[in-house]
């Protein structure tokens, strides 16, 4: 709690509504308890309302600001029974403090209610507003001698003090409501030992335990500082009193490292001269910046399994410039000393102990009259946990060039900013146009470089006096920091000028976070040019979304279901941690100019929800490894993990400036079973112009943590996306254009990142190909169809033989097992069901062992020849010749000509069917009432059983009893009319 300030959350319990009867007269009377933190406290009764209104406002303290987001807001209804106990159960609702919002942007939102167990009976829904606010430190807290522990104590005291007072009447209290305040002073009381105790004082939770023990026993890192290229962000990072499981490094390998921290030198202060140190170590050699004031600060990083040298030598040079009897200057050195360290004597550290201490070492120079020189540095050897990691030169990534080093990133959040143009009054039209009989107007709004535009709508000739409305919805997707402005103008279509625009300030939008209340709307004047300075006014309605996810993946590959609204998040119910370790058989990606040789400078960028995270570049290796580790929460099993490998080329200017792609790799989170280390090694494919190439392999280590077993199941019965996107759904074509529109935006804000994270290797990640044309995707979706139908021309083939009499024993059960179908139709269910459960049993040890990778065979890679590939790779629009472009257009016309004859061919069944009650053809309908009339006449009087079981052993027959020609009804359905022969 930073210089004694404090901090309170605020929870205004509103109202409830249509809760669940339960005082067995058809209603209930109601009171709410709400607990954060070890406190409690509890609202009014109100009798005999199943929605009852309370508008109470209570107060808790938060010990621990910063571990706030890891806390937990727990609402339960009960049901008062007037005995002095706890009633009977409502509903409840927990709260993430990760959705508390800060004090000035709390709204009113209503939370379904969740059942305690599977058995409850629970409905209705809680409307709450829940924010905290900082409290200033007071003046007597600067006092550093004040006692602070005692202040929780006294702040919980004093919130309980109040509702107690706030809940006291005039008159006075029942025996009944003394009861049930007996009963919250009690648990007030019960409440107290927990809120006096700090924070620190919690017992950590038991780590939950893998399957693969860990690699090192290294110690864990510190969780008190967390190492930087972990890829946690501020967001993220949890204190060490948060009770979930944090990272330390044990899905990887604990590369060795040798750390060499130059700090200062002490030399002859009479001089000025520049002065830099040098570290060399066998053929690395490596110096500082050269600097006036001795101080360097500087780290470096040497990784031990490149060494080729057992000494580490230090030494400290001076810049000298001496002047030629030509005027020209020629800078030279002149070592200062230098020192010798035995790599065998170096000490090692484990982050967990305290930084190294540097220390003050003699310089033995190479004249007597440079004695006296002294270095301070520090010399240990560490491992890539170490937190000087990151800020060190690193000898197998490119020392300290930016775009080599690990990073982790934050996608922009986005929103859906709707606005809804109702109409527009009092028009001045430019005097250019008043000489037009019709006009026609609509609306434009931009944002940033969003272009949006209504209908058109007609004034007439009366322009003058018309207010034209429109009432039409236009969406943008708007991403923080916001723009400043939503710029919404009135066009002449027949002129093209400008009739008035006016400009809408984002901050003060609406945000909305359902459907039950809509936005309020406003009237906007509209500014002219110099001569129209006011040129009418439009009615709009202008809201935020926050109640929607704005997909900015593919949907079957998406990351983050996610609401844009943070007061709509649940509690995380896991925790994903990916170790990337390393990757082998890496193709060569840049050849040199005389194609004898080639380098490939591998980085891997992983993506899950908002976070990205980029490992470190290591130059030119076939087999890099990296060995670093990453953790993102987990909020729906559900979703994807996206791994790919890359090519760097921005670190070198003489280079392409976009990266390229060397494989990709999805993994769902579904597939993974909870508290196991999977170390897999995936295949990393790409397409090439010359067909599908094996790229190299990348192997991980992934572990998916589950906090709560119920929430992971209770997950996967709730809708995948938020509740908007079901009762007010986007069409699909407008749900692909928001998806571009959010791709750019990505794209483009992390782009501007340092180092960047370059717009191709955004793409590849979200898939924005993904609709393209391919044959490939085409033929590979065809066989997944084929795949799936499989089984049902199984069963079928199945159901021939046995009506053949292939396998007459076969189908004798058959005869046997439809008579004791026919004869006891309640055992079909049951049997049915235990039949599926065995089946279900028996494939439990077929399955999958780990999550599986990217499948080229699935994919149709070898099923295709080079022109397809080539049409795949070619972009919008196409840079191949006429000719070409024409022979791709025929092979496409041809194959969608054969999907066309498909599509008719399944419509004219459905026409059959419906032709059936329609009387297109008098004669057919005719035949088949009168067939309906004769089957209700043998149904009435033959009994359901019998007609059954004749109906399947006429079925079933021989076939010496059969004829070779289709059956009658077959024949007579074929002959009914379709719409085919009214199609042009």
């Amino acid at each position: 709690m930073a210089d004694g300030g404090g901090r309170k959350l605020l929870v205004e319990v509103s109202n409830a509504r249509n809760l669940m009867p339960k005082d067995g007269q058809g209603t209930a009377s109601a009171y709410a308890i709400v607990d954060f933190d070890g406190q409690r406290r509890r609202t009014k009764t109100k009798l005999r309302d199943l929605n009852p209104q309370w508008d109470e406002r209570l107060e808790f303290f938060v010990h621990d600001p910063e571990s706030m987001t890891s806390e937990t807001l727990e609402i339960n209804v009960y049901n008062d029974k007037k005995t002095g106990k706890k009633g009977t159960f409502l509903g409840k609702v927990k709260i993430s403090g990760s959705s508390f919002a800060k004090s000035g942007s709390e709204t009113l939102i209503y939370y379904p209610l969740e059942k305690r167990s599977v058995f409850s009976q629970i409905k209705g829904e809680i409307g709450l507003k829940v924010w905290y606010e900082d409290e200033a430190p007071p003046a007597a807290a600067t006092d550093a001698a004040a006692p602070v522990a005692p202040k929780p104590e006294n702040a919980a005291a004093t919130d309980e003090k109040k509702t107690e007072e706030k809940e006291k009447p005039a008159e006075e209290k029942k025996p009944e409501e003394k009861a049930a305040e007996e009963e919250k002073k009690a648990a007030l009381a019960d409440a107290k030992p927990d809120e006096a105790k700090p924070k620190e004082e919690k017992p950590a939770p038991a780590t939950d335990t893998t399957v693969l023990p860990p690699p090192s026993p290294a110690p864990a890192a510190s969780p008190a500082k967390r190492p930087a290229n972990s890829g946690f962000t501020d967001l993220e990072v949890r204190p060490p009193s948060s009770d979930r499981v944090t990272s330390s490094y044990d899905l990887v390998d604990r590369a060795p490292y040798l750390f060499v921290r130059f700090l200062r030198a002490k030399r002859d202060p009479s001089t000025d001269r520049s002065i830099f140190a040098k570290a060399v170590i066998g053929s690395h050699t490596v110096r500082t910046k050269a600097v006036k004031c001795t101080d360097w600060d500087q780290v470096f990083a040497f990784h031990k399994a490149s060494l080729n040298s057992t000494a580490l030598d230090v030494s400290v040079w001076e810049e000298t410039e001496e002047k030629k009897e030509d005027g020209t200057t020629v800078t030279g050195e002149v070592s200062l000393g230098s020192i010798s360290f035995d790599l065998q004597e170096v000490p090692k550290r484990a982050p967990q102990d305290s930084p190294l201490a540097p220390q003050w070492y003699n310089l033995e120079g190479p004249a007597e009259e440079l004695t006296g020189n002294d270095v301070m540095l520090a010399v240990w050897v560490g491992t890539q946990v170490d937190e000087a990691f990151q800020e060190a030169w690193q000898s197998d990534s490119g020392g300290l060039i930016v775009h080599t080093r690990s990073k982790a990133y934050l996608s922009p959040k986005l929103w859906y900013l709707r606005l809804t143009v109702i109409q527009t009054q009092d028009l001045r039209l430019p005097a250019s146009s008043s000489d037009l009989k019709a006009r026609e107007l609509y609306v434009k709004a931009q944002l940033g470089g969003q272009v949006f535009k209504t209908g058109r709508v007609s004034l007439g000739s009366a322009a003058s006096s018309a207010n034209p409305s429109w009432n039409e919805d236009l969406v943008f997707v708007a991403a923080e920091p916001f723009d400043p402005f939503l710029t919404v103008g009135v066009e002449d279509v027949a002129t093209g000028q400008q009739v008035g625009q006016t400009r809408v300030p984002l901050s003060s939008i609406h945000r909305r976070l359902d459907d039950r209340a809509e936005p309020p709307s406003r009237w906007l004047n509209l500014c002219g040019d110099e001569a129209r300075p006011y040129a009418g006014r439009v009615h709009v309605r202008v809201c935020l979304e926050g109640g929607y996810h704005v997909l900015d993946e593919a949907a079957h590959a998406a990351s983050d279901v996610r609401a844009a609204s943070k007061q709509l998040s649940k509690p995380a119910i896991g925790l994903l941690e990916v170790g990337v370790r390393g990757a082998s058989n890496l193709i060569p990606m840049k050849v040199a100019k005389d194609g004898t040789s080639g380098s490939t400078d591998a980085y891997v960028v992983l993506k899950y929800g908002p976070k990205w995270a980029r490992t470190r570049t290591i130059l030119d290796q076939f087999n890099p490894r990296w060995n670093e580790q990453y953790a993102w929460d987990v909020f729906d099993p559900c979703t994807v993990l996206t791994v790919a490998v890359f090519d760097n080329t921005r670190f070198k200017p003489s280079e392409p400036s976009r990266d390229a792609k060397i494989g990709k790799v999805r993994i769902r989170l579904s597939t993974l079973d909870t508290n196991r280390v999977y170390m897999n090694t995936y295949p990393l494919i790409m397409i090439h112009p010359t067909g599908a190439k094996k790229t190299g392999e990348l192997e991980l280590a992934i572990r998916f943590t589950c906090f709560s077993f119920l929430s992971l199941i209770q997950a996967y019965t709730t809708p995948m996306l938020p509740r908007m996107h079901y009762v007010h759904p986007l069409g699909p074509a407008q749900q692909d254009i928001l998806r571009h529109t959010a791709v750019r935006i990505v794209s483009a804000r992390l782009a501007r990142s340092e180092p960047p994270l370059g717009p191709e290797v955004v793409q590849h990640m979200l898939d924005t190909d993904a609709h393209a044309w391919s044959m490939r995707r085409s033929k590979a979706n065809w066989f997944r169809v084929i795949g799936c139908l499989s089984g049902v021309a199984g069963l079928a083939r199945w159901a021939h033989g046995v009506r053949t009499w292939a396998h007459p024993p076969t189908t004798a059960l058959v005869h046997v097992l439809l008579t004791a179908m026919v004869l006891c139709p309640h055992m079909i269910l049951p049997t049915a069901f235990v039949y599926l459960f065995l089946v279900l049993t028996w494939k439990y040890r077929g399955r999958a062992r780990g999550p599986e990778g990217i499948d080229a065979r699935l994919s149709h890679v070898d099923g295709v020849g080079p022109d397809e590939v080539d049409e795949e790779l070619d972009g919008y629009p196409s840079g191949r010749t006429a000719e070409t472009v024409r022979a791709r257009y025929d092979r496409l016309r041809a194959l969608a000509g054969r999907a066309q004859v498909l599509l008719g061919d399944v419509a004219a069944q459905g026409e059959r069917i419906g032709a059936l009650m329609a009387w297109r053809d008098p004669r057919a309908t005719g035949i088949f009432a009168a067939v309906c009339l004769l089957a209700a006449m043998v149904c009435y009087v033959v009994p359901f059983k019998i007609l059954v079981l004749c109906t399947g052993y006429y079925h079933l027959r021989h076939p010496r009893f059969r004829g070779d020609m289709p059956p009658a009804p077959f024949n007579f359905f074929r002959r009914l009319p379709s719409l085919a022969d009214r199609i042009i």
